[in-house]
Formats: C-alpha cells, sequence, structure tokens
C-alpha cells in the first residue's frame, strides 16, 4: 500500500468544530466485515452488538492542559508552547514544540502568566519534536505542575479555528479518563457517556483498562509514499495484569473483543505474546500498523472518522479491508456524517 492510496475528497464543512449535545447521541456507522454490509446508528445502539462475557478496551489516558502562551524576553513576542512529553522531573526539562518556531534559539527565556512566575530557557533546539525546555520555577514539583495546569489550556487540535471553550475541559476528555499523560483525547472513547457504561455493565460486557498516552505522533503526517519508510512517535503504553487476565479469558471463550480507538489496539498489538494472547506491558511502542496487518487481539473496534493520508485511516484500513473502508468513507461524505476529533463514530464487527 503507498500513501496515495489513502487520499480522498473530504470537504471542511464535515470537520466537528463542537461536540453534540449528548456524548451517545453521536452518529453510528457499523461495518459487518463479514456481511460486507454499512448500517447508521446512533451511538448508544452499540450495545445491541455486544452480550454477556465479551470485552471492551478502554484507554484511560487524561489529556492534560498542554497550551500554554508566553512572551519572549526583551520582545515581548507572544509565543505558543505545546508540551510534549516531560523529560526529567527534577530538572524541570520537557519537549515542547514552539509557535512561530523561527523566532525561538538556545538561550532565549520565556515568561508565563501575568505575574511571570514560570518562566522557561530554551537549551536545545535539534530534537526532532521541536525543542526542549527547562522551566525555571522556585517552588516542590508539586507546586511546579499545579502552576502549568494552572497556565496551560485544553490542547484543541489545530482544526478547531475557535477558541477553547469551557465544555472542551470536560467533553475533551472520556468520562473514564484516570491516568495524566496525553496531549490529545483518544477520541472514540469521548462517545461513552455513563449511562451507556452502566447499560453494558448490566447486559454483562467486561471492561479493560489499558492506557495509552496519546502524543502527537499519532497525528503526524506522512510524508513518505512507501508507508514502510514511515517511522511513527513513541508514545508510552501500560496494561497491568488485570487488564491481561480479562482480555485472554475473552480470547479463550472466544468472545467479541473490542478496541475501543486506535490508540487501545496499537497498545494490545504492542504486546502480543508468541502464543497470540496478550501480555502485560509497560514501555513505549511506536507500531505503525498499515495493510496488509493480521490483528491477533481485538476482532472488533470502534473509531471516529479520519482525516485523508493519516495513519489512523491506515490502521482502520488494515482491520477493515481497504476497499471496504473507501466504501464506507465514500458514504460517510454523501451522508455528511462528521469527521475528527469531535465527529461521529464508525463500529467495525
Amino acid at each position: 500500500m503507498k500513501l496515495s492510496h489513502f487520499g480522498f475528497e473530504l470537504p471542511e464543512e464535515l470537520l466537528a468544530e463542537h461536540p453534540v449535545e449528548n456524548r451517545d447521541e453521536s452518529r453510528l456507522m457499523v461495518l459487518n466485515r463479514k456481511e460486507q454490509t454499512i448500517e447508521h446508528k446512533q451511538f448508544k445502539d452499540l450495545i445491541d452488538y455486544f452480550q454477556e462475557d465479551d470485552v471492551m478496551i478502554l484507554n484511560n489516558t487524561k489529556v492534560f492542559p498542554a497550551r500554554l502562551f508566553g512572551n519572549k524576553e526583551k520582545t515581548g513576542a507572544r509565543i505558543e508552547v505545546f508540551l510534549l512529553r516531560e523529560l526529567n522531573q527534577d530538572q524541570r526539562l520537557w519537549d515542547v514544540l514552539v509557535d512561530p518556531a523561527r523566532k525561538i534559539r538556545i538561550g532565549n527565556k520565556l515568561y508565563f502568566g501575568e505575574d511571570e512566575t514560570l518562566v522557561a530557557e530554551v537549551i536545545d533546539n535539534t530534537t526532532s519534536r521541536g525543542r526542549t525546555l527547562r522551566f525555571l520555577y522556585d517552588g516542590s514539583y508539586d507546586e511546579f505542575r499545579r502552576k502549568l495546569t494552572e497556565l496551560g489550556q485544553t490542547p484543541l487540535p489545530k482544526y478547531i479555528k475557535r477558541d477553547v471553550e469551557p465544555e472542551d475541559e470536560e467533553r475533551y476528555q472520556t468520562i473514564f479518563a484516570k491516568n495524566e499523560g496525553a496531549v490529545a483525547a483518544p477520541t472514540a472513547g469521548l462517545h461513552f457517556s455513563k449511562h451507556l457504561l452502566k447499560r453494558l455493565e448490566i447486559k454483562g460486557v467486561n471492561f479493560a483498562e489499558i492506557t495509552l498516552h496519546v502524543g502527537l505522533g499519532t497525528f503526524n503526517p506522512v510524508e513518505v509514499e512507501d508507508l514502510s519508510k514511515h517511522k511513527m512517535d513513541s508514545e508510552e503504553a501500560i496494561i497491568n495484569k488485570q487488564a491481561t487476565a480479562i482480555i485472554n479469558e475473552g480470547l479463550a471463550t472466544k468472545r467479541r473483543i473490542c478496541a475501543v480507538g486506535t490508540t487501545a489496539m496499537r497498545a494490545v498489538e504492542s504486546a502480543v505474546s508468541s502464543s497470540g494472547t496478550l501480555n502485560e506491558y509497560d514501555g513505549w511502542t511506536n507500531k505503525f500498523i498499515f495493510p496488509p496487518y493480521d490483528f491477533s487481539i481485538a476482532n472488533c473496534m470502534i473509531t471516529n472518522f479520519h482525516t485523508p493520508k493519516s495513519t489512523l485511516l491506515m490502521m482502520v484500513s488494515a482491520f477493515a479491508g481497504h476497499d471496504f473502508t473507501k466504501r464506507a468513507y465514500e458514504e460517510a461524505v454523501k451522508e455528511k456524517y462528521r469527521f475528527y476529533t469531535y465527529g461521529d463514530a464508525m463500529l467495525i464487527i
């Protein structure tokens, strides 16, 4: 498969700027791989496709307010800083993206907050991801993290042109978000309401919570025609003993095992044992899944509608089949499904 196989015309008005009023009332396109059929439902109808002892794999990562706005020393120029990854807790070192990047050099100082109590110094600008900053802050580490949270904004994707609104703080997190560390939400999980989770639980569906801290690697554009030459940025993944047991029991009893999102899918596919079961995992993964690919763990997937030529679309194509995915996306555009972060969902069975 080549990069050009994943291009399609996506009208700009289909990019969802706001979430729907109720999480579980977004639209749901259901793809049946065996029958090659497409159905149009509401997300809460998802429950009809699951039975007792089926398994849902949820990514419980929590988004932190990763977007900061500061001013450059001397010139006072406004600089956007996007926190990517903490490198060293004691030294307060972070990998960041800066915008506009051309104005930032090693040794520059940036000031944050009206009282400018948070200062950062640029100590490296050679990383593939942008810059390395050292934050200069007198308080304890906990106080420093509280300051980052206080000054930071919800890191909505760049395609959303509006300002961050109060509702984004809640709606850009899944209701099962627990472990802070993502710079973007695992968007398939955004459709679950407390009510729907409770109904699934009453029906006997088992939930396996794993963590994959979504980084910008998920969204980095693919710039090579030969997909085998694309390198994913690493993301941290944790699969504990309890989740492993739930998923392996589902595999042993041939249940429906549903990865909620491409992030959950990538995490479990990074921890497959030689016998095709799931191992516990605590580390980093840069796994890039594109067609053709044999999936070992999940036999079902929930995902949003993705943008052309994205690594997310490539994974969906690998799971649903390239031609079937193409047909589904043509239908989604025709039926005006909402795309991307705050958009509608797809269930592939």
